[in-house]
């Protein structure tokens, strides 16, 4: 067991938690800033790992040809929404068991992990059902057709099929940073993209005795990584951390954890998910100026994880923090941490934004040899990357929110955002300006969220202070 954690002990088959020492955790005992950083600089290694996980897979199948790339750019809307969904339903695990360790009930803790593992199972499966009876037709409203829609199919139907695996480990990683163990999660992140990395070039081009796959062995490569990991995030979760306990699996006590975790998850994922379906109706624009659009746009989202890498540990640490000091009913530390994050979020946000403008055209030099996918590349980082400060403040704003028990009002952030702000502006854009107004409206949204994100996170801290 890690020393910032908890010990355990047994007594009448059940396992007993304490902390430490002082029977406080450290994420609300020790400084503010010192806490969050002991916990983001982890995620650093990790967080690139996982960037380069998306972009490894984007770069490997651009070596098959533009039509490859088309593909793969129009699954990762889709792909983004099954994942924010995950991620949405995961959040509410993470919420719950950081709050029940910030309020000293280890048992709680346990037994809603146990019950949060059993419902991304369930839910895996019906992703994997659905997705496999509905590939073809999906993609072809998205505006694949030919031979990119065939290569999309390929890839989708072998994703789908590791399904239940990709939110299984989503959740046993989300639950292990609930605990504030970012260490563990960014060496399986890293393991992971490793072992990715390997395989890709193994199963798409045929490489160390492989079978040549194609687009369909990054497909492969990505579940067998992801089912690596989630092997592994079991056994720190069971063995490590004792946090799986099979003794409370009565159906009253499942249905009670699920609705508790699905009315913080189900709000999460409803906001969660209306990114990549902004992702798909821009995606569906961008078709509209041929393939090399679509590529260009598909890159550029994998580029931009690399703007968002560092910002992107702090936002990790950022609900575990307030959900466990909100358990403890430190509203105070929570107001110093927002504070502390957002304006670090800006001041990293022009830099990065500058950098990326600097170094455009090498950095699309790297995946396409192309003239028309480099420009549309450079065109859409030019415009849009002086927004990257305020859109990772918008998604504090959302975190800070649903870490404080808001999770509707995080929810209500990200409606303001993609279906007030950011698919009215896109669309306002394209119609006006072309692909150059579509950026356009990509950056007046982020500036404007940011704003929203300011306010409304103030305002829902103030009422936990007066209530």
């Amino acid at each position: 067991m890690p020393d910032s954690l908890f010990y355990r002990g047994q007594g009448d088959n059940l396992r007993l938690w304490a902390v430490r020492r002082t029977g406080v955790s450290k994420l609300v005992s020790e400084g503010v800033f010192t806490t969050i950083i002991k916990m983001a600089i982890p995620m650093l290694a990790g967080t690139f790992a996982m960037n380069m996980y998306n972009l490894t897979n984007a770069w490997f199948v651009a070596k098959l040809g533009t039509e490859a790339l088309a593909a793969i750019s129009f699954t990762f809307p889709v792909v983004m929404l099954l994942m924010f969904v995950t991620r949405g339903l995961s959040g509410g695990a993470l919420t719950l068991v950081a709050h029940a360790i910030g309020a000293k009930d280890r048992a709680k803790a346990a037994t809603l992990t146990t019950h949060a593992l059993i419902l991304a199972a369930l839910f895996g499966a019906l992703v994997c059902g659905l997705g496999l009876v509905t590939v073809s037709p999906l993609f072809s409203r998205l505006g694949a057709s030919g031979q990119v829609l065939e290569m999309t199919v390929r890839y989708m139907n072998l994703w789908y099929l590791g399904a239940a695996v990709m939110t299984l480990q989503i959740v046993a990683a989300d639950i292990i940073i609930s605990t504030g163990n970012t260490r563990a999660v960014s060496c399986l992140m890293v393991g992971s993209t490793l072992v990715n990395v390997f395989l890709d070039m193994g199963l798409i081009f045929g490489k160390f005795g492989m079978p040549n796959m194609g687009i369909a062995g990054a497909a492969l490569a990505t579940i067998i990584s992801q089912l690596l990991a989630l092997a592994a995030a079991l056994y720190i979760l069971a063995s490590r951390m004792g946090l799986v306990d099979p003794s409370h699996l009565a159906p009253g006590a499942l249905f009670s954890s699920w609705s508790r975790i699905l009315a913080f998850g189900v709000p999460g994922a409803l906001g969660m998910i209306l990114t990549p379906i902004s992702s798909a109706v821009i995606t569906r624009l961008a078709a509209g100026y041929g393939n090399s659009a679509v590529a260009a746009m598909g890159v550029a989202s994998r580029i931009e994880m690399f703007a968002f890498m560092i910002p992107m540990t702090v936002g990790m640490s950022l609900i575990p923090f307030v959900a466990q000091n909100f358990g403890a009913g430190r509203i105070d530390r929570i107001r110093t941490a927002r504070h502390g994050t957002m304006t670090f979020a800006v001041l990293y946000g022009v830099f990065i934004g500058l950098v990326f403008i600097l170094f455009a055209p090498a950095m699309a030099g790297l995946f396409s040899t192309e003239q028309a996918v480099v420009d549309v590349l450079c065109s859409y980082i030019y415009i849009t990357c002086m927004g990257y400060g305020m859109l990772e403040v918008h998604r504090y704003a959302g975190f800070i929110v649903t870490g404080a028990h808001y999770p509707l009002q995080a929810s209500l952030l990200n409606v303001i955002r993609v279906l007030v702000l950011l698919i009215p502006l896109s669309l306002a854009g394209s119609y006006l300006f072309q692909l150059r107004g579509i950026f356009f409206g990509r950056l007046a949204t982020d500036m404007l969220a940011g704003m929203t994100g300011i306010w409304w996170s103030g305002r829902m801290l103030s009422r936990r202070r007066s209530a």
